[in-house]
């Protein structure tokens, strides 16, 4: 079995690439915790400089397998509250990683795989990327990812993307503060190269304290009761009556009871 998450040390960089094509590149309990367990790793090792996070295949991460989620919908609260408290702590380590991290988009980036490049430090990406927050479609809402999509994108744009699930390209993403630079997807490792090289010019701890300066300049609520209460919510709505049709009309391609006709 292929492992869900390809791991490169070249030189003071660490990539780390998810490797899920087949299915987009999206999360299941195994790559969260392959993926987690990598960036806990480089956080204490003096030799990574930065770190720069990809997809193999078209897609950057169509967010929670929806098979995964199928199973996780079948258990109870509780345990949906563990399953949502380790993509929280996933998310927490790669936002607060005392590196610099670089998303490199090249493809659809979708629910969590938003919530990737929101908490990367800097991210680029391809015309070809798409992005959305499609999780109200499922009758359910982008907890755990939210304090750090609205970090990147902001409270009011936040309250439009997470209500309607809408998509939006490269260029609003840009817009809206979720990608930093977009480029011609040839050009793309040429982009995060240059970045790199900025980052080899900076003092290494001054580069890996930047994050932890601005958040602790940002007032916020504790960190820890954050990733409780979201985790309680997305547990809650993958358990609802909401959260069961939502899910259970996408796997069947049909509309769910709640949604209007299609144009």
């Amino acid at each position: 079995m292929a492992q869900p998450l390809l791991i490169e040390h070249a030189g003071p960089v660490l990539r780390l690439r998810l490797n899920r094509p087949q299915l987009h590149n999206a999360f299941d309990a195994g790559l969260i915790a392959a993926l987690t367990a990598a960036l806990h790793a480089a956080g204490v090792d003096d030799a990574v400089r930065a770190v720069v996070l990809a997809g193999e295949g078209p897609s950057f991460s169509a967010g929670a397998d929806l098979q995964w989620m199928r199973g996780m919908a079948a258990a109870s609260q509780d345990a949906n509250r563990a399953d949502a408290l380790e993509l929280a702590r996933l998310m927490r380590t790669l936002d607060e990683l005392p590196k610099p991290t670089i998303a490199r988009v090249q493809g659809p980036a979708f629910g969590g795989g938003v919530g990737l490049v929101a908490c990367c430090d800097i991210a680029i990406g391809a015309p070809q990327a798409r992005f959305g927050l499609t999780e109200v479609r499922l009758g359910l809402l982008p907890a755990v990812i939210s304090p750090y999509v609205v970090a990147a994108i902001g409270p009011r744009q936040a309250r439009r993307w997470f209500a309607t699930g809408e998509a939006f390209d490269a260029d609003t993403a840009l817009r809206l503060g979720l990608l930093h630079q977009v480029v011609a997807a040839e050009d793309l490792d040429q982009a995060v190269a240059a970045q790199l090289a900025l980052l080899d010019r900076a003092a290494p701890r001054a580069a890996a304290a930047a994050k932890a300066l601005v958040r602790d300049a940002a007032p916020g609520a504790d960190a820890t009761a954050q990733d409780r209460a979201n985790a309680d919510l997305i547990a809650r709505l993958r358990v609802s009556a909401e959260g069961q049709e939502g899910l259970a009309a996408f796997l069947e391609k049909r509309p769910p009871a709640w949604a209007g006709p299609r144009e």
